[in-house]
């Protein structure tokens, strides 16, 4: 995989890697025991309580293994105060305190900083080249199609999990593509239809049988097939030793322990042995080898989003698409279970109950105003922010219990998720439809150009928090998930942080709400006021980009009103 890397944008890293090299003496190794304590010289804060003294910190015990009296030399502290370099945000000072060498960022020059640029922070700042394919082996037909009555809550978050990595990696330059394609005008691709999921589809006439008689015959002459296995199975059956008995295709039977230990893949469970190509999985090989068909085999990418359960099933399919020839690189995104304590739901009825939910709650809030299409509209999305936050919150290695017999049902109220956050983002669009009109009747000025702005103004430190803690890093969070793939030898599976993007949206909700809360934006229409207004609003729209942007890796349209 390939990169390129765009480095004009303030970034965490960029900062955290300055201020290291800046602890370092002249011509010293830093009395580094290890590179993990190097990493860990510097850390950034986060809370409201201490950003408003300090936004990074060398504890003193780590000055202490650095210097040998603790005492830091005057000449690392003049490097700091002048710590520059491209992504590096500007110090503004340096003290030695009880708690070690505390850092403040120049947030005047930082704010005009993102504020005047800020696209650049609402992309990932690692552009990559290379082909992923994301196969979710859950839609794959075993003795029928899939369906929405028959596909499990289980099944249902690997299918949300590989509708979300897709979008990331897309984010980051990757070329995407998904397996299987379903029936076109299937219940299954209407019902992922309904949660924003837009998955590949095929003509209902379309059968794979060419391309599983061609997976068949690699798997028949391949190195791996295990022919006197086959023999000894057919003469316990009575069946002699002649292959077609009566017009009956002979069973293959394939030695995947082999196929590991040649190419010597890592991570795979040591109890998969010898077992025999079925019907059902010559259908899954001959998608992925559709899906397939036009990847550049050096930079493709193959990710099984599986289920924990059926991960042993996965690697099978793995180590028999490898036998046949396929040599695209494959990893394993493994997802826990997804439990419903006292019941058992299908996805079909868990949609339809959260629906129903978000129905009665919207209801009970808004009354009569709750009909039409453009209610029908906001139902539908926020039922799909509900599903989405409910089973991507969770590292996806973990299980998630959802409590589906619980009363009170959905709220805008509280940090509950979704429902939260497409509340407070339909709140920035209120803010900005009420400050539009107050233009169109005179009470305000446009917004000038951010270099005409004295950005001194933004004082509040929730002002700050925001910037520092959701803004400035939100680049460097899209870039994680796609950080494992270009790791080499890491084992068969690999942990893509799907749920940062969920953690990340309820968080800065829970500090947006906080500070909108606290602070009257738009003011009294005083020439005097308008610079602190103007650059408050400068802040804010920003921070509605950062959801949108952040929302459409979830596949959510932002909701104008609620």
């Amino acid at each position: 995989m390939m990169e390129t890397v765009e480095m004009s944008a303030f970034n965490i890293v960029s900062t955290v890697k300055a201020l290291r090299c800046a602890l370092r003496r002249e011509g010293d190794a830093v009395h580094s025991d290890s590179g993990e304590r190097n990493e860990k010289l510097w850390f950034k804060e986060s809370s409201a309580k201490n950003l408003r003294n300090r936004d990074f910190l060398a504890p003193n015990t780590v000055l202490a293994t650095l210097y040998g009296d603790g005492q830091v030399p005057s000449a690392v502290l003049s490097r700091v105060l002048t710590l520059r370099g491209c992504g590096v945000l500007p110090v503004a000072g340096c003290e030695v305190t009880t708690e070690g060498l505390r850092v403040t960022v120049d947030r005047c020059a930082a704010f005009r900083g993102v504020l005047c640029g800020a696209s650049a922070y609402l992309r990932s700042a690692a552009q990559k080249q290379g082909c992923v394919l994301i196969n979710c082996p859950a839609l794959h037909a075993k003795q029928a199609p899939p369906s929405p009555d028959t596909l499990t809550l289980g099944q249902l978050r690997t299918v949300l999990i590989a509708d979300h990595l897709g979008a990331l990696l897309r984010r980051q330059g990757y070329s995407v593509s998904f397996c299987p394609a379903l029936p076109e005008e299937s219940d299954i691709t209407g019902f992922l239809g309904t949660l924003g999921i837009d998955w590949p589809t095929v003509s209902v006439s379309w059968t794979g049988e060419e391309r599983e008689e061609k997976m068949r015959n690699s798997l028949e002459n391949c190195t791996y097939r295990e022919r006197e296995k086959e023999k000894e199975k057919r003469w316990s059956r009575g069946e002699g030793v002649e292959a077609g008995h009566g017009g009956k295709r002979e069973e293959v039977w394939i030695n995947l322990k082999r196929v590991i230990e040649e190419v010597e893949l890592q991570g795979y469970d040591p109890s998969l042995g010898t077992c025999t190509v079925q019907k059902e999985a010559l259908c899954h090989l001959a998608q992925l080898d559709r899906a397939t068909a036009d990847f550049p085999g050096s930079l493709a990418t193959v990710l099984h989003v599986t289920s924990c359960q059926d991960e042993f099933r996965q690697q099978q399919i793995a180590m028999l698409w490898r036998a046949s020839g396929a040599m695209a690189t494959q990893r394993l995104v493994v997802c826990g279970p997804v439990k419903t304590p006292g019941t058992q739901m299908t996805s079909a009825q868990y949609l339809q109950l959260k629906r129903a939910q978000m129905k009665e709650a919207s209801e009970m809030k808004y009354g009569d105003q709750v009909e039409g299409q453009t209610w029908d509209d906001i139902i539908r999305v926020m039922t799909c922010a509900t599903v989405r936050f409910e089973l991507l919150s969770t590292v996806h290695t973990s299980p998630v219990t959802l409590e589906v017999q619980r009363e009170g049902g959905v709220s805008t109220k509280g940090p509950r998720g979704g429902v939260f956050v497409m509340y407070n983002c339909a709140r920035l669009h209120t803010l900005f439809s009420s400050y539009e009109k107050g233009v169109e009747q005179g009470l305000y000025p446009e917004v000038p150009a951010g270099t005409e702005l004295d950005f001194s103004a933004l004082k509040e430190e929730g002002e700050w928090l925001l910037l520092f803690n959701y803004l400035i890093p939100f680049a460097e969070l899209l870039d994680q998930s796609g950080q494992a793939l270009d790791l080499e030898g890491s084992g068969a599976r690999v942990n893509l942080r799907t749920e940062q993007a969920c953690r990340f949206l309820v968080s800065l909700s829970k500090d947006f709400s906080s500070y909108y809360n606290r602070v009257h934006v738009l003011g009294e229409p005083l020439p005097h006021l308008f610079n602190q207004m103007f650059c408050r609003l400068l802040l804010l729209k920003a921070l509605r980009e950062l959801y949108h942007s952040a929302l459409d890796s979830l596949n959510l349209p932002p909701i104008p009103q609620l």
